[in-house]
């Protein structure tokens, strides 16, 4: 089973090296890893996914909090949420085949964003099994290039990462 974490985290140099290091001392595999910046000033997000059970995961979540910078952290696996990732996927087009892999693009609800004599960027947002269809019917054209942001997750409804209270001063209630 996969299980989101989000951290909440102090926007200081070092602190995705020290996150990242726990994973790899306890031989589990991050399967997406994002960061950002918050709104808050000072605070940025890391969304991790990682294949663990449940045991795994609550261990992973208490030694995450050992960290120094780390201000909160959250398993958005059982609870209703959004997750979406996006992808940048070269395809190689003949002018041939140019209309052909539009009409795919339109069908994923993806978009063009670049165009080239031999080739189009193609922008896709979605969960990874969307991104992962369209990367299969693009194949056969020919991936030239391709990147992914990884998975950002975020709780449904008027709440932020459970357990982060409205100071809006970014320290939580562990």
């Amino acid at each position: 089973m996969y299980h989101t974490l989000v951290a909440l985290v102090e926007d200081k140099p070092g602190v995705l090296n020290r996150a990242v290091s726990l994973f790899r001392r306890r031989a589990f595999n991050i399967e997406s890893l994002t960061v950002g910046h918050t709104e808050l000033p000072g605070v940025s997000r890391m969304t991790i996914v990682i294949d663990s059970n449940q045991t795994n995961a609550e261990r992973v979540t208490a030694n995450l909090y050992k960290l120094v910078n780390i201000i909160q952290v959250a398993d958005l696996a059982e609870l209703p949420a959004v997750s979406r990732d996006l992808a940048l996927v070269k395809v190689a087009a003949t002018p041939e085949r140019r209309s052909e892999i539009m009409q795919l693009v339109e069908v994923y609800r993806a978009r063009i964003v670049d165009v080239a004599n031999d080739s189009l960027i193609i922008e896709t947002t979605g969960d990874a099994s969307k991104i992962d269809s369209l990367v299969d019917v693009l194949r056969p054209f020919g991936i030239l290039e391709m990147v992914r942001t990884g998975v950002v997750t975020m709780a449904r409804g008027s709440q932020p990462v459970p357990g982060v209270n409205g100071n809006g001063n970014g320290k939580a209630a562990k």
